[in-house]
């Protein structure tokens, strides 16, 4: 028996894996390079390496071993394929069963012949219409188990091969998100360096001295507003945005969580409570925590429902207070929450108090209907039952990312 064939290729061998590799790195690092600056400046980080994670990331072959299948037909044979055992005459052919097997496989043909860094020297030969692998064995002894044992060899050889690619390019894909990140941050570093807008820009809303010791909070003064600004680029320049600290963002997300949890403790001093004298609550605990600007500005009212902290007329912090009425309404109470934000990067929270006798159901939903909401960017972790981090985008405006934290305190009536 002999395999046989015309446009056939080593599998797994012809391309150097390595150089493949580097090559797409390359390739996703001048994706990079090759933005503009105002495209760089102002597009979403993390969605746009999403974006290049999904388009230079090499999917490994799948190969569907259990659909292996085989067609056979009578050929020609040419005296020279034929075993050295065999009395033929040179120059001629003779008729001979050949088995053609069809092996499907999921995934980019061009890696077949792609050599990993682990491979073997005795690849089978094989061809390709793009959607199978196909490899022929002539029967010349008539013998049904031999094909079959050589046949079920090849298989077994090339399901090693494509292991050892996949490890590869699993490590590679691994890599990538990192190698991502690193290109993005430093062509934008050079390119905010090279306009010259790294300066300070501060709301200094920092940590007061005095502060009671129930809650967990800083003992050091922290300036709230970053010195490095996050630059848009409009239509005359670039215009410089403050944003709110993510350390100080989580104290402050903190002190919520630590509020709403005395309310579940004490649920006969505040369940039934409204949702405005819940919230002044949480601002008595807030405002002695944080100093605001020379101003005197720091957390602030609006409406019954809403803690805000603001910078010289926007919003970088709202927190929005609602007891639960549905999904509906937690969905509307996040588009509420975002109409009040117009800075990228801004940081907000949705604080709900549910007053339904079963509380898993409810951060069940919550779960599961948040991606719902048509300026949702996805999900970023659960802190703790019933708090979770999201990520969203203003509206009409996708690169301007806000964070967006989902607590909910369970006050049953």
């Amino acid at each position: 028996m002999s395999r046989y064939g015309h446009n056939y290729f080593v599998a797994f061998y012809e391309l150097d894996g390595f150089g493949v590799i580097e090559g797409r790195k390359e390739q996703a690092l001048q994706a990079i390079k090759g933005q503009t600056d105002d495209y760089i400046l102002n597009v979403n980080k993390t969605e746009y390496l999403d974006h290049l994670g999904s388009e230079f990331s090499m999917q490994p072959l799948e190969i569907h071993q259990e659909q292996l299948s085989v067609s056979v037909e009578e050929r020609m044979i040419p005296a020279k394929r034929h075993p050295s055992s065999y009395w033929v005459d040179n120059g001629k052919s003779y008729p001979k069963d050949v088995y053609t097997f069809h092996l499907p496989f999921s995934g980019d043909a061009q890696l077949l012949k792609v050599r990993a860094s682990t491979y073997s020297m005795s690849s089978p030969r094989i061809q390709t219409d793009g959607r199978e692998i196909q490899f022929e064995i002539i029967n010349f002894n008539q013998e049904a188990e031999a094909i079959k044992r050589e046949a079920d060899n090849v298989v077994a050889q090339l399901t090693s091969q494509n292991q050892n690619l996949t490890n590869d390019l699993v490590r590679f894909n691994g890599s990538l998100e990192s190698l991502l990140s690193k290109a993005f941050d430093a062509r934008k570093e050079q390119l905010l360096k090279k306009h010259d807008v790294i300066s300070a820009l501060g709301i200094p809303v920092r940590k007061a001295h005095s502060t009671p010791s129930t809650f967990s909070v800083p003992a050091k003064r922290t300036p709230a507003i970053p010195s490095k600004p996050k630059p848009e680029v409009t239509a005359k320049g670039y215009k410089p945005e403050p944003t709110l600290d993510n350390a100080i963002y989580h104290q402050i997300l903190k002190i919520i969580h630590d509020v709403g949890k005395q309310f579940e403790r004490l649920p006969s001093t505040y369940a039934g409570k409204g949702e405005e004298h819940l919230r002044d609550h949480m601002l008595l605990i807030l405002e002695p925590n944080f100093e605001g600007s020379a101003t005197g500005e720091t957390f602030n009212k609006k409406g019954k429902t809403d803690i805000l902290l603001r910078h010289e007329g926007s919003n970088v912090f709202v927190a929005e207070l609602k007891y639960w009425h549905g999904k509906k309404g937690y969905l509307e109470t996040i588009t509420q929450l975002l109409s009040y934000l117009t800075w990228r990067d801004s940081k907000a929270a949705v604080v709900m108090f549910i007053s339904n006798k079963e509380f898993s159901p409810v951060l069940e939903t919550i779960r599961e209907v948040t991606s719902e909401h048509p300026n949702h960017l996805g999900f970023v972790k659960e802190v703790e039952e019933g708090w979770y981090q999201y990520r969203f985008h203003i509206n009409d405006d996708s690169n301007r990312e806000v964070h967006i934290a989902i607590q909910a305190f369970h006050l049953p009536r």
